[in-house]
């Protein structure tokens, strides 16, 4: 028992490992909307430098404010959904990071389940120590599921706008972004009223990220080019 448990928990370090500086071609939420779907997957993975640096901003601002700042897990905001959830029952509110999401989208199926919340926990440690910020952005912006059988910000790009990832704008960038918790309901091609509003919001949280002079140093990646990494912004906590 014990040689089958050490044996299992060194496959999984080579596998994360392996995965730290290749593209992730497939994920468990591809192959079960393809089987379901029977059509196959838009997508096309790109080095996070082919992908315009507001996409990554807005995707912040949206999804983990404190992306740069945690471990993989934000204490601050699962305690807060949790306050919202025990105060009503009409919409449940999560805490996910971008690194849990990650973990999830590149390891596990898409199931709700108390184990799956643990081990998505394990792969959020592991990717959070051995591929860093830089890696966990680069990956999320390639895999996330950005529409009906489309995957990731250049399948995003060429699916809503007729572009490539690093072509997009501001505005394009931030209502994909928007639409990422529920990318089958939400066109970024034509924003509703509320998408519209909530784009709004996040330029302002965009803007005070930019005039706080946020930087941080995120070099894990080596072939990430260093001034693109420069243009990440980390909001100041002084």
């Amino acid at each position: 028992m014990l040689t089958m448990i050490i044996t299992v928990v060194l496959a999984v370090l080579l596998i994360v490992y392996a995965l730290r500086a290749t593209p992730v071609s497939v994920t468990p939420l591809m192959v079960i909307n393809q089987k379901e779907s029977k059509v196959a997957p838009q997508k096309r993975w790109v080095p996070v430098d082919s992908i315009a640096p507001d996409v990554a901003r807005a995707v912040i601002a949206a999804e983990d404010n404190n992306f740069f700042y945690h471990k993989g897990f934000d204490v601050d905001a699962i305690m807060l959904a949790l306050r919202r959830n025990s105060e009503q029952s009409r919409k449940v509110y999560g805490a996910s990071t971008i690194s849990q999401q990650t973990a999830k989208n590149v390891f596990l199926p898409p199931n709700r389940t108390w184990s799956r919340k643990v081990v998505e926990a394990g792969f959020t440690v592991l990717i959070e120590a051995i591929w860093g910020k830089a890696r966990i952005m680069e990956v999320y912006l390639n895999v996330i599921e950005t529409g009906s059988d489309t995957y990731g910000m250049e399948a995003a790009a060429q699916r809503y706008f007729r572009k490539p990832a690093m072509q997009l704008t501001k505005s394009e960038s931030t209502l994909i972004a928007i639409s990422l918790p529920n990318p089958r309901r939400f066109n970024p091609a034509k924003p509703s009223p509320y998408m519209l509003q909530r784009k709004e919001h996040i330029y302002e949280v965009m803007t005070k990220m930019l005039e706080t002079g946020w930087y941080k140093n995120i070099k894990s990646i080596k072939k990430i080019k260093v001034n693109y990494l420069e243009q990440w912004p980390v909001e100041s906590r002084e």
